[in-house]
Protein backbone atom coordinates (compact mmCIF):
# COMPACT_ATOMS: atom_id res chain seq x y z
CA UNK A 1 0.00 0.00 0.00
CA UNK A 2 2.73 2.18 0.69
CA UNK A 3 4.26 2.00 -2.99
CA UNK A 4 0.65 1.82 -4.29
CA UNK A 5 -0.19 4.89 -2.88
CA UNK A 6 3.36 6.57 -3.41
CA UNK A 7 3.45 5.89 -6.71
CA UNK A 8 -0.02 7.73 -7.55
CA UNK A 9 0.83 10.83 -5.40
CA UNK A 10 4.19 10.66 -7.67
CA UNK A 11 2.21 10.23 -10.91
CA UNK A 12 -0.50 13.14 -10.30
CA UNK A 13 2.07 15.20 -9.20
CA UNK A 14 4.11 15.04 -12.16
CA UNK A 15 0.84 16.19 -13.93
CA UNK A 16 0.37 18.80 -11.48
CA UNK A 17 4.10 20.54 -11.90
CA UNK A 18 4.28 20.55 -15.71
CA UNK A 19 2.30 23.22 -15.64
CA UNK A 20 4.75 25.73 -14.30
CA UNK A 21 7.42 25.23 -16.38
CA UNK A 22 4.79 25.34 -19.43
CA UNK A 23 3.22 28.51 -17.95
CA UNK A 24 4.87 30.75 -20.00
CA UNK A 25 4.22 28.82 -22.90
CA UNK A 26 0.41 28.28 -21.60
CA UNK A 27 0.29 31.99 -21.05
CA UNK A 28 1.66 33.04 -24.17
CA UNK A 29 -0.66 30.25 -26.20
CA UNK A 30 -4.11 30.80 -24.36
CA UNK A 31 -3.57 34.71 -24.55
CA UNK A 32 -3.99 35.43 -20.81
CA UNK A 33 -1.94 37.30 -18.53
CA UNK A 34 -0.39 36.49 -15.18
CA UNK A 35 -3.06 37.46 -13.31
CA UNK A 36 -5.35 35.42 -15.05
CA UNK A 37 -3.27 32.04 -14.70
CA UNK A 38 -2.52 32.95 -10.93
CA UNK A 39 -6.44 33.43 -10.79
CA UNK A 40 -7.03 29.75 -12.62
CA UNK A 41 -3.91 28.12 -10.66
CA UNK A 42 -6.07 29.42 -7.56
CA UNK A 43 -9.16 27.80 -8.93
CA UNK A 44 -7.24 24.54 -8.81
CA UNK A 45 -6.44 25.15 -5.05
CA UNK A 46 -9.57 25.72 -3.88
CA UNK A 47 -10.99 22.81 -5.95
CA UNK A 48 -8.63 20.56 -3.67
CA UNK A 49 -8.65 22.41 -0.57
CA UNK A 50 -12.74 22.34 -0.14
CA UNK A 51 -13.02 18.40 -1.26
CA UNK A 52 -10.19 17.89 1.61
CA UNK A 53 -12.68 17.40 4.20
CA UNK A 54 -15.44 15.50 3.05
CA UNK A 55 -12.76 13.21 1.64
CA UNK A 56 -11.59 12.59 4.98
CA UNK A 57 -14.43 12.13 7.27
CA UNK A 58 -15.98 9.95 4.32
CA UNK A 59 -12.86 7.64 4.69
CA UNK A 60 -12.82 7.53 8.22
CA UNK A 61 -16.71 6.33 7.95
CA UNK A 62 -16.72 4.21 4.70
CA UNK A 63 -13.11 3.22 3.93
CA UNK A 64 -10.18 4.23 2.43
CA UNK A 65 -10.37 2.60 -0.88
CA UNK A 66 -13.87 3.91 -1.58
CA UNK A 67 -12.68 7.52 -1.76
CA UNK A 68 -8.55 6.50 -3.41
CA UNK A 69 -10.21 4.76 -6.44
CA UNK A 70 -12.81 7.71 -7.57
CA UNK A 71 -10.25 10.17 -6.82
CA UNK A 72 -7.88 8.15 -9.22
CA UNK A 73 -10.44 8.18 -12.12
CA UNK A 74 -11.33 12.11 -11.52
CA UNK A 75 -7.56 12.86 -11.80
CA UNK A 76 -6.82 10.82 -15.07
CA UNK A 77 -9.81 12.51 -16.88
CA UNK A 78 -8.91 15.95 -15.57
CA UNK A 79 -5.11 15.56 -16.86
CA UNK A 80 -6.36 14.34 -20.06
CA UNK A 81 -8.75 17.70 -20.22
CA UNK A 82 -5.52 19.60 -20.16
CA UNK A 83 -4.43 17.87 -22.87
CA UNK A 84 -7.15 19.07 -25.01
CA UNK A 85 -7.24 22.33 -23.84
CA UNK A 86 -8.01 25.06 -26.58
CA UNK A 87 -8.85 27.87 -24.53
CA UNK A 88 -9.19 29.92 -21.29
CA UNK A 89 -12.81 28.01 -20.39
CA UNK A 90 -11.40 24.55 -20.57
CA UNK A 91 -8.18 25.29 -18.99
CA UNK A 92 -10.27 26.82 -16.19
CA UNK A 93 -12.63 23.18 -16.58
CA UNK A 94 -9.12 21.35 -16.19
CA UNK A 95 -7.62 22.79 -13.60
CA UNK A 96 -11.12 22.20 -11.61
CA UNK A 97 -11.32 18.71 -11.83
CA UNK A 98 -7.64 18.12 -11.03
CA UNK A 99 -8.00 19.84 -7.99
CA UNK A 100 -11.30 17.55 -6.89
CA UNK A 101 -9.72 14.52 -8.00
CA UNK A 102 -6.42 15.34 -6.08
CA UNK A 103 -8.66 16.69 -3.07
CA UNK A 104 -10.36 13.06 -2.93
CA UNK A 105 -7.49 10.98 -3.52
CA UNK A 106 -5.02 13.20 -0.97
CA UNK A 107 -6.74 12.71 2.31
CA UNK A 108 -7.30 8.80 2.32
CA UNK A 109 -4.04 7.83 0.80
CA UNK A 110 -2.21 9.70 3.84
CA UNK A 111 -4.85 8.32 6.09
CA UNK A 112 -4.00 4.71 4.73
CA UNK A 113 -0.04 5.29 5.86
CA UNK A 114 -1.09 6.72 9.05
CA UNK A 115 -3.31 3.03 9.73
CA UNK A 116 -0.79 1.00 9.10
CA UNK A 117 2.39 3.16 10.51
CA UNK A 118 2.00 4.01 13.68
CA UNK A 119 5.40 4.00 15.08
CA UNK A 120 6.90 5.27 11.37
CA UNK A 121 4.18 7.53 10.66
CA UNK A 122 6.84 10.29 10.07
CA UNK A 123 9.15 8.37 7.74
CA UNK A 124 5.82 6.43 5.94
CA UNK A 125 4.47 10.19 5.54
CA UNK A 126 8.03 11.32 4.23
CA UNK A 127 8.29 8.83 1.57
CA UNK A 128 4.70 9.50 0.36
CA UNK A 129 5.41 13.32 0.56
CA UNK A 130 8.87 12.59 -1.78
CA UNK A 131 6.67 11.34 -4.71
CA UNK A 132 6.13 15.36 -4.89
CA UNK A 133 9.34 15.68 -5.52
CA UNK A 134 9.84 12.61 -7.75
CA UNK A 135 6.70 14.22 -9.85
CA UNK A 136 8.62 17.67 -9.72
CA UNK A 137 11.72 15.82 -11.37
CA UNK A 138 10.22 14.18 -14.16
CA UNK A 139 8.07 16.55 -14.70
CA UNK A 140 11.09 19.56 -15.36
CA UNK A 141 12.92 17.09 -18.20
CA UNK A 142 9.57 16.17 -19.76
CA UNK A 143 8.50 19.95 -20.22
CA UNK A 144 11.43 20.95 -21.75
CA UNK A 145 11.19 18.25 -24.17
CA UNK A 146 7.66 19.11 -24.97
CA UNK A 147 9.03 22.13 -25.71
CA UNK A 148 11.56 21.46 -27.81
CA UNK A 149 9.75 18.68 -29.96
CA UNK A 150 5.88 18.81 -29.32
CA UNK A 151 2.94 21.24 -28.12
CA UNK A 152 2.96 22.10 -24.01
CA UNK A 153 -0.63 19.78 -24.21
CA UNK A 154 1.03 16.76 -25.43
CA UNK A 155 2.50 15.20 -21.83
CA UNK A 156 -0.71 15.64 -19.88
CA UNK A 157 -1.75 12.44 -22.02
CA UNK A 158 0.62 9.84 -20.94
CA UNK A 159 -0.05 10.99 -17.12
CA UNK A 160 -3.86 10.63 -17.91
CA UNK A 161 -3.12 6.81 -19.22
CA UNK A 162 -0.80 6.40 -16.56
CA UNK A 163 -3.56 7.26 -13.85
CA UNK A 164 -5.56 5.09 -15.29
CA UNK A 165 -3.65 1.80 -15.76
CA UNK A 166 -2.35 2.26 -12.08
CA UNK A 167 -6.36 2.50 -10.61
CA UNK A 168 -7.15 -0.55 -12.82
CA UNK A 169 -4.12 -2.48 -10.73
CA UNK A 170 -4.78 -0.43 -7.13
CA UNK A 171 -8.74 -1.52 -7.40
CA UNK A 172 -7.51 -5.45 -8.47
CA UNK A 173 -4.74 -5.57 -5.78
CA UNK A 174 -6.80 -3.79 -2.16
CA UNK A 175 -8.36 -6.17 0.03
CA UNK A 176 -10.77 -3.43 1.18
CA UNK A 177 -14.55 -3.65 -0.77
CA UNK A 178 -16.13 -0.54 -1.60
CA UNK A 179 -19.08 0.61 1.45
CA UNK A 180 -20.93 3.91 1.20
CA UNK A 181 -22.70 4.47 4.19
CA UNK A 182 -23.83 7.79 6.23
CA UNK A 183 -23.22 11.08 3.98
CA UNK A 184 -23.89 13.53 7.04
CA UNK A 185 -20.84 15.40 8.01
CA UNK A 186 -19.48 16.28 11.64
CA UNK A 187 -18.30 19.72 11.00
CA UNK A 188 -18.58 21.43 14.25
CA UNK A 189 -17.06 18.12 16.18
CA UNK A 190 -14.37 18.50 13.90
CA UNK A 191 -13.73 22.21 14.58
CA UNK A 192 -13.99 21.63 18.14
CA UNK A 193 -11.39 19.22 18.29
CA UNK A 194 -8.83 21.78 16.35
CA UNK A 195 -9.47 24.58 17.54
CA UNK A 196 -9.68 23.38 21.22
CA UNK A 197 -6.46 25.09 22.75
CA UNK A 198 -4.39 28.02 21.89
CA UNK A 199 -1.34 25.57 20.81
CA UNK A 200 -3.75 23.84 18.00
CA UNK A 201 -4.92 27.45 16.75
CA UNK A 202 -1.41 28.25 16.48
CA UNK A 203 0.03 25.67 14.89
CA UNK A 204 -2.79 25.64 12.10
CA UNK A 205 -2.15 29.94 11.39
CA UNK A 206 1.88 29.05 11.02
CA UNK A 207 1.34 26.11 8.58
CA UNK A 208 -1.53 28.07 7.12
CA UNK A 209 1.23 30.78 6.41
CA UNK A 210 3.73 28.19 4.79
CA UNK A 211 1.34 26.75 2.57
CA UNK A 212 0.24 30.31 1.24
CA UNK A 213 3.89 30.46 0.79
CA UNK A 214 4.09 27.53 -1.36
CA UNK A 215 1.49 27.99 -3.25
CA UNK A 216 3.27 31.11 -4.55
CA UNK A 217 6.47 30.10 -4.81
CA UNK A 218 5.87 26.37 -6.28
CA UNK A 219 3.77 28.05 -9.41
CA UNK A 220 6.23 31.17 -10.44
CA UNK A 221 9.43 30.00 -9.49
CA UNK A 222 10.09 29.06 -13.33
CA UNK A 223 8.84 32.17 -14.66
CA UNK A 224 10.09 34.53 -12.06
CA UNK A 225 13.83 33.19 -13.00
CA UNK A 226 12.76 33.82 -16.74
CA UNK A 227 11.38 37.28 -16.43
CA UNK A 228 13.44 38.98 -13.29
CA UNK A 229 17.13 36.57 -13.49
CA UNK A 230 17.07 36.55 -17.25
CA UNK A 231 17.14 32.48 -17.91
CA UNK A 232 15.57 30.96 -20.28
CA UNK A 233 13.20 28.68 -20.08
CA UNK A 234 15.38 25.94 -20.79
CA UNK A 235 17.24 26.33 -17.71
CA UNK A 236 14.66 28.01 -15.53
CA UNK A 237 13.13 24.26 -15.88
CA UNK A 238 16.18 23.06 -14.91
CA UNK A 239 16.92 24.86 -12.14
CA UNK A 240 13.15 23.97 -10.92
CA UNK A 241 14.33 20.26 -10.91
CA UNK A 242 16.89 21.10 -7.96
CA UNK A 243 13.31 21.96 -5.77
CA UNK A 244 12.63 18.47 -6.13
CA UNK A 245 15.70 17.11 -6.49
CA UNK A 246 16.41 18.19 -2.65
CA UNK A 247 13.03 17.65 -1.29
CA UNK A 248 13.62 13.57 -2.70
CA UNK A 249 15.96 13.54 0.24
CA UNK A 250 14.99 16.00 2.59
CA UNK A 251 11.15 14.61 2.73
CA UNK A 252 11.42 10.91 4.98
CA UNK A 253 14.85 12.44 7.11
CA UNK A 254 12.83 15.23 8.28
CA UNK A 255 9.76 12.62 8.98
CA UNK A 256 12.20 10.26 10.39
CA UNK A 257 13.59 12.85 12.85
CA UNK A 258 10.16 13.96 13.53
CA UNK A 259 9.91 11.00 14.81
CA UNK A 260 13.08 10.67 17.56
CA UNK A 261 12.96 14.54 17.99
CA UNK A 262 10.53 17.78 18.07
CA UNK A 263 8.26 17.87 14.80
CA UNK A 264 7.89 21.49 15.62
CA UNK A 265 11.24 22.05 16.69
CA UNK A 266 12.41 20.85 13.35
CA UNK A 267 9.51 22.70 11.72
CA UNK A 268 10.77 25.52 12.92
CA UNK A 269 13.75 25.13 12.05
CA UNK A 270 12.76 24.43 8.07
CA UNK A 271 11.08 27.64 8.09
CA UNK A 272 13.99 29.99 8.98
CA UNK A 273 16.13 27.92 6.57
CA UNK A 274 13.32 28.92 3.65
CA UNK A 275 13.59 32.65 4.79
CA UNK A 276 16.97 32.87 4.64
CA UNK A 277 16.99 31.21 1.27
CA UNK A 278 14.21 32.65 -0.02
CA UNK A 279 15.58 36.37 0.86
CA UNK A 280 18.79 34.88 -0.34
CA UNK A 281 17.21 34.42 -3.99
CA UNK A 282 16.17 37.98 -4.50
CA UNK A 283 19.33 39.23 -3.84
CA UNK A 284 21.25 36.63 -6.12
CA UNK A 285 22.00 37.40 -9.53
CA UNK A 286 24.68 35.01 -10.38
CA UNK A 287 23.35 31.67 -12.05
CA UNK A 288 25.76 29.61 -9.62
CA UNK A 289 24.11 31.69 -6.42
CA UNK A 290 20.64 31.29 -7.80
CA UNK A 291 21.42 27.67 -7.91
CA UNK A 292 22.27 27.29 -4.48
CA UNK A 293 19.82 29.94 -2.68
CA UNK A 294 17.27 27.44 -4.66
CA UNK A 295 18.65 24.44 -3.15
CA UNK A 296 18.61 26.27 0.34
CA UNK A 297 15.46 27.30 0.07
CA UNK A 298 14.16 23.92 -0.69
CA UNK A 299 16.02 22.26 1.79
CA UNK A 300 14.51 24.43 4.68
CA UNK A 301 10.12 24.55 3.16
CA UNK A 302 10.27 20.84 1.56
CA UNK A 303 10.86 19.66 5.68
CA UNK A 304 7.76 21.16 6.51
CA UNK A 305 5.17 19.04 4.30
CA UNK A 306 5.27 15.64 6.38
CA UNK A 307 5.81 17.21 9.67
CA UNK A 308 2.25 19.28 9.61
CA UNK A 309 1.11 16.36 8.66
CA UNK A 310 1.97 14.19 11.16
CA UNK A 311 1.33 16.75 13.83
CA UNK A 312 -2.18 16.81 12.84
CA UNK A 313 -2.48 13.10 12.69
CA UNK A 314 -0.66 12.44 16.72
CA UNK A 315 -3.37 14.96 17.89
CA UNK A 316 -6.26 13.31 16.09
CA UNK A 317 -8.90 10.74 17.96
CA UNK A 318 -9.26 7.36 16.84
CA UNK A 319 -11.44 6.91 14.22
CA UNK A 320 -11.39 10.55 13.64
CA UNK A 321 -7.75 10.89 11.65
CA UNK A 322 -9.13 11.45 8.01
CA UNK A 323 -11.46 13.88 9.04
CA UNK A 324 -8.57 16.03 11.67
CA UNK A 325 -6.61 16.17 8.97
CA UNK A 326 -8.75 16.73 6.28
CA UNK A 327 -9.95 19.74 7.54
CA UNK A 328 -6.51 20.73 8.29
CA UNK A 329 -5.63 20.37 5.51
CA UNK A 330 -8.42 22.18 4.05
CA UNK A 331 -7.85 24.98 5.88
CA UNK A 332 -3.67 25.02 4.97
CA UNK A 333 -4.75 24.59 0.87
CA UNK A 334 -7.24 27.09 1.03
CA UNK A 335 -4.08 29.39 2.00
CA UNK A 336 -2.39 27.34 -0.39
CA UNK A 337 -4.79 28.34 -3.09
CA UNK A 338 -4.43 32.44 -2.53
CA UNK A 339 -0.72 32.18 -3.27
CA UNK A 340 -0.81 31.87 -6.73
CA UNK A 341 -2.96 34.65 -7.08
CA UNK A 342 -1.05 37.13 -4.80
CA UNK A 343 1.70 36.41 -6.67
CA UNK A 344 0.34 36.67 -10.18
CA UNK A 345 -1.53 40.27 -9.13
CA UNK A 346 1.63 41.67 -7.54
CA UNK A 347 3.68 40.52 -10.31
CA UNK A 348 1.25 41.92 -12.82
CA UNK A 349 1.29 45.52 -11.09
CA UNK A 350 4.26 45.54 -8.70
CA UNK A 351 6.93 42.63 -9.53
CA UNK A 352 8.24 39.50 -8.09
CA UNK A 353 10.86 40.65 -5.15
CA UNK A 354 7.87 42.90 -3.89
CA UNK A 355 5.43 39.66 -3.65
CA UNK A 356 8.41 37.44 -2.55
CA UNK A 357 9.52 39.63 0.26
CA UNK A 358 5.95 39.21 1.69
CA UNK A 359 6.52 35.69 1.51
CA UNK A 360 9.56 35.80 3.90
CA UNK A 361 7.71 37.85 6.65
CA UNK A 362 5.04 34.86 6.21
CA UNK A 363 8.15 32.19 6.76
CA UNK A 364 8.99 34.36 9.78
CA UNK A 365 5.79 34.89 11.61
CA UNK A 366 5.30 31.05 11.40
CA UNK A 367 8.24 29.65 12.74
CA UNK A 368 7.85 32.21 15.76
CA UNK A 369 4.46 30.55 16.44
CA UNK A 370 5.74 27.07 16.49
CA UNK A 371 9.00 27.93 18.20
CA UNK A 372 5.99 29.28 21.50
CA UNK A 373 4.46 25.56 20.94
CA UNK A 374 7.94 23.14 20.61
Amino acid sequence: MLVAVSLGWAMLQTGRFLISPLLPTIIADLGITEATAGIALSIFGGAYALIQYPSGEYSDRWNRTTLIVPGLLVLAAGFALFGLTNGVVLFFVAATVVGIGKGLFAIPSRALLSDLFTKQRGRALGIYAAGTDAGGLISSGVAILALTYASWRTPFFPVAIGLGLLTAAYAATTRDGYHVGETSLDVSGTVGRLVESSQQRETLVAFSLFYFMVGGIINFIPTYLAQTKGFSQGLAGLTFAIVFAVGLAVKPLAGSLGDRFSRRGIAVAGLLVAATGLMALVVASATVAIWFTVAFLALGYKAGFPLADAIIVDDAPDGGMGADLGAARALFLGANAVGPAYVGIVATYGSYDLAFGGFVVCLLVAAWLLFRNR
